[in-house]
């Protein structure tokens, strides 16, 4: 379990080292935060430089050199369904979209997947909660450049500010 821990810290990480990229188009980037009296974390959280969308991002290392794929509506990491980590990260963006409460702010999650294959570098699944985008790391930062587009630098200093208010650092 604890070499499985390591794994997953260490693609957080990977995938952390590929956003740092996106500060320079004006993205506001928050690591491993939770919710105020929430036990999960959010891995990433990204404010667009337009402050009109939050991304929720959760990193996932699963079997390396596998392909992931959305078939017959269900996530797929080679033969294994992996709908519920897709389940999970869209009820946690629908948390976390609550508690900022800003009616006027998208909040968009996302599953960044290291070391495995997604068919055409991103694609996405729909669940219970919401859509959910699911993306190769090496594919993240060029996805993420599509993102609502435009500059305000009030807007996202005021999204980011509410984000960390809400999103504390998971201890």
């Amino acid at each position: 379990m604890a070499a499985r821990w390591e794994l997953g810290a260490k693609a957080e990480r990977e995938t952390a080292r590929r956003l740092r990229a996106l500060r320079w188009r004006g993205w506001r980037i928050r690591h491993d935060r939770r919710l105020a009296g929430r036990r999960f974390n959010v891995d990433h959280v990204l404010v667009s430089p337009c402050g009109t969308a939050v991304v929720v991002a959760d990193t996932k290392r699963w079997h390396a050199g596998q392909e992931i794929a959305v078939v017959g509506g269900r996530l797929l990491c080679g033969r294994e369904d992996r709908t519920g980590e897709a389940e999970k990260a869209a009820r946690y963006a629908v948390l976390v979209g609550e508690a900022l409460g800003l009616p006027d702010v998208v909040v968009w999650p996302l599953l960044i997947v290291q070391k495995s294959r997604v068919w055409d570098g991103h694609d996405r699944v729909v669940t219970s909660a919401g859509v959910v985008q699911v993306v190769a790391a090496d594919h993240a930062v060029r996805v993420l450049k599509g993102a609502p587009a435009g500059w305000s630098w009030n807007g996202a200093r005021r999204v980011a500010a509410r984000v960390d208010e809400v999103l504390v650092p998971y201890r």
